[in-house]
């Protein structure tokens, strides 16, 4: 994804329902747009995100979901006609007449895919490993390393994973300090480390999927997905089966996206991934970047990509007075802050050219006054921040809703884990620092292991000033005219989507997910799930937390079959077992049937005879 940035490419998919442009919104496993057909012939891989995807050497990779080309998709009717096709049409549409049905299936199969599976057999092998640890962080943020250090110092076993390829999380992006000097010093000296300790694993490239009964979790770790192809003897991807003691989850969070009108322009995409791409990358996501928020995390995105030297038009803030250090520190900048202020529409075909704002009123229900247009090519939005709480669910933890910043926290544990970090709402780095390291050492003491008390390193903690959590911003419109307010950016779900669910009874959120399918796509809602949920309450009048949240179930991104089957495939995917007497039983002709995996005989038939025959002599014997 930092590639395409970096090379102009903004233009990378179609949505699955209306067709419409899509570009890279995330910088990492949350992205929904930027899928890509990876590789070709036997090695295609398909529904890959390409902001998981590392550049290798040969690397081939096209949009798909698009015909003829992704830049004129004759599938993008749909978006003309999508006053016919809104929520819940498919269920309409195709009941009548019901012999209909066999002729509807086709083109409806023809149409739900996206990528393209593969025609011949893997050529890859895949391993898989069991594994017993003391404990388990998973998450290699500042959070999870102190963590991983706190535990590993006592002595306990340590397992320690990340999806990414380098471990570090946020501080990889380079704007935070420790200690006085640079993060990623601290990085450093902590993996180094740890990589000292004899009884700490670190696995990179590796996604925890699902959170089982009694602390049993399953990882896959991707060996050699970042290569061509797999060296000899090496696997493509290794799954990892761990019982641990106890569980560390610094999971961190993912930013929330606004919900504006036409909100799904290519190069409108996270605060927090634009400032990743121009920081970490030297990828900038624009040269004219306009900041759209309701809290202050993005303004800490406008300073770094700012000093990256990526231009910033200014930064619009939902809150009317906007205060704080950090708000400060842009002002000073030169940077111009509109407080008060809403995007209410944007232009653009390929790409964000243009952003319509207008004046929130005091409850911020409405827009007033005369509109302003500020020309930028792209747009960095910030909502909040929801806690990666998904396996913490999984191992049926109770979550609660926190009003006051609009977010889902992990309540009670059901098993013998721990939260720490921005998982846990604790977004401030002096804050992921010091849970990381009381809960690592937590873990280790439970675990059996006692060691001296663990200090956090140093940090300078910013203060917040309270966030302005709005599910859906006003337009001078209402929603569902004039432009589309996206909730789930796969999908094509708008929020005159969950509307039209809430009119039809559909305020279930199980029911809300199916209908409108929200979170249905290969991102699992990741980005859209919390604004949905927050829509449909403020219809019923009622909060989020009463609302409740769908199901979060295994696995936590898409595992391919391959890692699953391991070895077990061909003779060994249901291996055949004789008992002793096998032999024999060959030699006196008998025929056998399968018990279990088992060969058992069956008759022992003579020539010319029948089963019938042969039962009705062995009966008479």
């Amino acid at each position: 994804a930092s590639a395409l940035i970096a090379n102009g490419v903004h233009l990378v998919g179609r949505s699955f329902k209306y067709h419409r442009p899509r570009g890279i919104m995330a910088a990492g496993a949350e992205e929904p747009n930027a899928l890509v057909q990876l590789r070709t012939g036997e090695r295609t891989e398909p529904n890959a995100r390409a902001t998981m995807a590392e550049l290798f050497d040969g690397l081939i990779a096209t949009s798909q979901n698009c015909w003829p080309s992704v830049g004129f998709d004759l599938g993008a009717i749909n978006d003309i006609a999508s006053r016919i096709l809104p929520a819940g049409f498919y269920y309409k549409t195709f009941m009548w007449p019901p012999s209909a049905w066999m002729f509807y299936e086709r083109f409806i199969r023809r149409a739900a895919g996206l990528g393209q599976a593969p025609d011949d057999p893997d050529p890859d092998h895949y391993d898989k490993r069991y594994a017993p640890c003391d404990v388990l962080v998973i998450g290699a943020g500042p959070a999870g390393l102190a963590a991983a250090l706190a535990a590993g110092r006592a002595g306990a076993r340590v397992v320690l994973c990340d999806e990414q390829a380098e471990m570090g999380g946020q501080l990889l992006n380079g704007v935070d300090r420790i200690d006085g000097r640079p993060a990623l010093d601290w990085v450093r000296e902590s993996l180094a480390e740890l990589a000292q300790l004899p009884e700490v694993r670190l696995l990179t490239r590796t996604t925890c999927f699902g959170y089982y009964d009694h602390n049993a979790l399953a990882l896959v770790e991707r060996v050699a997905d970042h290569l061509a192809k797999p060296g000899p003897g090496q696997p493509r991807q290794r799954l990892w089966r761990l019982r641990a003691r106890r569980v560390v989850l610094a999971t961190g969070a993912i930013e929330r996206p606004l919900v504006f009108r036409d909100n799904d322009r290519p190069g409108i995409m996270l605060a927090g991934a634009a400032a990743a791409y121009a920081t970490r990358y030297a990828a900038a996501p624009g040269r004219r970047v306009l900041v759209f928020t309701g809290n202050d995390s993005a303004y800490r995105a406008a300073r770094a990509l700012f000093d990256a030297g990526v231009g910033i038009a200014a930064v619009v803030d939902l809150r009317p007075e906007p205060t704080g250090a950090v708000v400060d520190e842009v002002r000073n900048r030169g940077i111009e802050v509109l407080g008060g202020w809403a995007i209410t529409g944007t232009q653009g075909t390929r790409r964000v050219a243009l952003a319509e704002l207008m004046r929130l009123d005091g409850d911020g229900d409405r827009v007033a006054g005369p509109a302003r247009q500020i020309a930028c090519d792209a747009i960095a939005m910030s909502g909040g921040w929801n806690p990666t709480v998904h396996l913490f669910s999984q191992a049926r933890g109770k979550l609660v809703y926190d009003s006051g910043r609009g977010i889902f926290l992990p309540g009670q544990a059901d098993q013998a884990l721990a939260c720490a970090g921005a998982c846990n709402g604790a977004f401030s780095l002096a804050a992921c620092l010091r849970e990381g390291a009381a809960a690592g050492a937590a873990a280790a003491g439970l675990a059996g292991f006692s060691g001296a008390p663990q200090s956090a390193p140093t940090v300078t903690d910013e203060f917040e000033t309270p966030a302005r959590v709005m599910w859906s911003v006003s337009s001078d419109r209402p929603v569902g005219e004039g432009g589309k307010h996206f909730v789930d950016f796969q999908n094509d779900v708008t929020a005159a989507d969950i509307g039209l669910a809430a009119r039809e009874g559909y305020t279930s959120v199980e029911h809300l997910k199916r209908y409108t399918t929200t979170g249905m796509g290969t991102d699992q809602g990741k980005l859209s799930n919390v604004n949905a949920l927050g829509l449909m309450a403020e219809i019923l009048a009622a909060e989020p937390g009463a609302v409740g949240t769908t199901t979060f179930r295994p696995p936590y991104t898409p595992v391919s079959f391959g890692a699953l089957a391991g070895r077990d495939i061909g003779a060994l995917a249901d291996p055949v077992r004789t008992t002793a007497m096998h032999d024999w039983h060959v030699q006196a002709g008998a025929k056998f049937e399968d018990v279990g995996q088992w060969k058992r005989p069956w008759y022992y038939p003579k020539p010319g005879e029948s089963m019938h025959d042969a039962v009705d002599r062995e009966v008479k014997a």
